[in-house]
């Protein structure tokens, strides 16, 4: 098909011992209306291309050539010149598009299909239009991709990971094969695989898992920033925070969404010291995936407590005319707060004879430091402010004359308060039980708590803490506390929430807390409720004697024989008796009749000291004779005064 027109193909030779010198031929070509690629020297033969060809158009002629003789006797042959097109390698391989863009998602097995590429050849032979494929990548070291040379079927050669390749960039190739390899061409296509996310990373912590907080730190302050990352994209690698676990005094707040952890409580070092909460970051992916994270929060220690004598009063004797230096006795004091804020320094305050003895202020060993006379002075008492607030001093002023003369004066010492004591309850926790027939306002327990300090500061206001529910309130003065509506056991049956005494300081105020109990005892307050009612049964004529032929059921919700139920006949029966305890109805003689019908009346009453009862209809009837229920009036007509109270007949 690479011929050029007017090139010579072929020439129709006569054979030899046909010819004759003065013989004459003409040739030429029949016409067909096809022919138009073909032309024939008359006179010599020779076949010639007039038009180009296209294999792929034609890829084989047939020609009638005739040739015609002029002597005498004059005669005309027929030659077929079949001639077949050989294939020139002149189209190139061609995608239908300049560029795809595929999406594949990033936990695909090895080997799945992505795409089947198909390029076309115009070529009409074999091997020019045969095509092969081949891949080159632009953008990542390693190819994840291989194609089939053959099909142009892209699959997966390794496992994909969008978290460290998002997309890949390919080109792809077509190339023909045609035997010459400088006469084979190709063709190209752009191919961005994107590689979509699934939900197969959990989140993990960037935080560390240790925080600390001062114990006198605000309610809202900033304790610790929760920090996860999920490689994920879009909702798969959104992570909230949750508490799980180690909160249950609610004492901390994490922000679900900013993982910021506040304080919701006021802290106290001295009752928790330390918190381990167990959070967990999830992401939004469906199946959601997480992480947890032990976080430990330590709280540390400020000097907020004030230190305490083991007892209040300690009594000791020693023996009169002992030289100075005598062991007395050992005074020990603790302090709640923890390391510099709790050591402690011992010393005797000014008073009656307190320059007799000496106090080891780290040991708080009191020894003598003269010798003492029973006779002269047989009781001696030294006192940590709180025991004596005023002093009298006799100061004495006098002159070095001779005689000396001298005067007396006495001043008066008030000591004024600090606020260093907390209010402290009688107990760290009350438990108590009440009824849930109490009316709105009585009076359950009252709590004191008593405050060493001297006016505001020894003053103690009372509250609530925790949720009550809205059933209890605490009398701010005296400490009592009450219910504020009708409580009720079958709703809830316990409460837990925390009283705190503050004192009244102006400037520092003081508090400590007491956990409350309060369990609500049963009381009979609720009928026992059938099942159903009016009950239907229906009893075959043959029915054998001390078969059960019906069941009642009824329910009670309140607690132990409060809520037991027994049943019973209103109207004891010969024919039926019924299990107390079951509710069975059974039959105790041979129904008389196949027309038989009866109406029992059962009773469900609880055990309580005073029972509460419940009444049903059980209908027990034959094939015959089942009948419905039916009012035993059309109409009913009353009157009632206007002014009737609730529950009147």
């Amino acid at each position: 098909e690479n011929f050029k027109p007017a090139q010579m193909l072929d020439s129709l030779k006569v054979p030899d011992n046909h010819l004759a010198l003065n013989r004459k031929l003409h040739f030429s070509i029949a016409k067909d209306g096809d022919n138009v690629h073909f032309e024939i020297d008359s006179l010599t033969g020779d076949l010639y291309l007039s038009k180009e060809l296209d294999y792929e158009t034609d890829s084989h002629f047939l020609l009638q050539v005739i040739i015609k003789d002029y002597n005498n006797p004059p005669q005309n042959s027929t030659v077929f010149l079949s001639v077949d097109v050989e294939d020139k390698n002149d189209h190139s391989p061609y995608f239908q598009d300049d560029f795809v863009v595929i999406g594949i998602e990033e936990n695909v097995p090895v080997g799945t299909l992505v795409y089947t590429f198909n390029a076309k050849d115009g070529d009409g032979s074999l091997l020019n239009s045969k095509i092969e494929y081949s891949l080159e990548i632009s953008n990542i070291s390693k190819n994840p991709f291989r194609i089939h040379p053959l099909y142009g079927s892209l699959t997966t050669a390794s496992p994909l990971d969008r978290e460290i390749t998002r997309s890949v960039i390919l080109t792809v190739f077509a190339e023909d094969q045609a035997v010459n390899l400088s006469e084979r061409r190709l063709d190209s296509l752009a191919v961005k695989v994107v590689i979509s996310d699934i939900n197969d990373n959990s989140p993990s912590f960037m935080s560390l898992p240790l925080s600390y907080v001062m114990e006198d730190v605000e309610v809202g302050f900033l304790v610790h920033h929760v920090i996860a990352k999920d490689p994920d994209e879009g909702r798969n690698g959104e992570v909230t925070y949750h508490i799980l676990s180690g909160n249950e005094n609610k004492a901390f707040v994490l922000d679900k969404i900013t993982g910021l952890l506040t304080t919701a409580q006021l802290l106290d070092r001295e009752v928790q010291e330390r918190y381990s909460l167990t959070v967990m970051a999830l992401d939004d992916g469906s199946p959601a995936l997480s992480a947890t994270q032990v976080l430990t929060i330590i709280v540390l220690d400020v000097n907020d407590e004030t230190p305490v004598f083991l007892k209040q009063l300690y009594k000791t004797a020693v023996h009169e005319n002992q030289d100075p230096g005598e062991f007395v006795i050992k005074m020990e004091a603790v302090d709640r707060d923890a390391g510099l804020n709790s050591l402690l320094q011992y010393e005797i305050l000014p008073g009656a004879g307190y320059e007799k003895f000496k106090m080891n202020s780290d040991s708080g060993e009191l020894v003598t430091a003269a010798s003492l006379d029973r006779e002269t002075q047989e009781i001696f008492s030294i006192k940590d402010r709180e025991d004596i607030s005023n002093f009298t001093l006799v100061i004495e002023c006098h002159d070095l004359g001779s005689p000396s003369r001298s005067s007396t004066s006495q001043l008066y010492l008030t000591v004024l308060d600090e606020n260093d004591h907390s209010p402290l309850f009688a107990k760290t926790q009350y438990e108590i039980s009440v009824t849930e027939d109490l009316e709105e306002g009585s009076a359950i327990l009252d709590l004191s708590a008593s405050d060493e300090d001297d006016g505001p500061n020894g003053e103690v206001m009372y509250s609530l803490i925790d949720d009550t529910y809205g059933a209890f309130a605490i009398d701010s003065v005296t400490g009592s506390v009450v219910t504020t509506k009708t409580l009720d056991r079958e709703t809830k049956s316990q409460y837990t929430f925390r009283a705190v005494a503050s004192d009244c300081s102006t400037h520092f105020p003081r508090s400590t807390t007491a956990s409350v109990v309060v369990h609500i005892d049963d009381v009979n307050d609720n009928d026992p409720v059938f099942s159903q009612s009016p009950i239907r049964a229906f009893v075959a004529a043959g029915t054998a004697v001390n078969e059960t032929v019906a069941t009642v059921r009824a329910e009670d919700v309140d607690l132990g024989s409060n809520g037991a139920i027994v049943f019973n006949l209103v109207i004891a029966e010969s024919v039926f008796q019924i299990d107390v305890k079951t509710g069975d109805i059974i039959l105790r003689e041979p129904l008389a009749s196949k027309d038989f019908s009866t109406h029992l009346l059962v009773t469900a009453s609880d055990q309580g000291i005073s029972p509460r009862t419940a009444t049903a209809v059980v209908i027990i009837f034959t094939e015959e004779q089942e009948e419905g229920i039916s009012f035993s009036h059309s109409l009913y007509e009353a009157s009632v005064p206007e002014n009737s109270a609730a529950g009147g007949h």
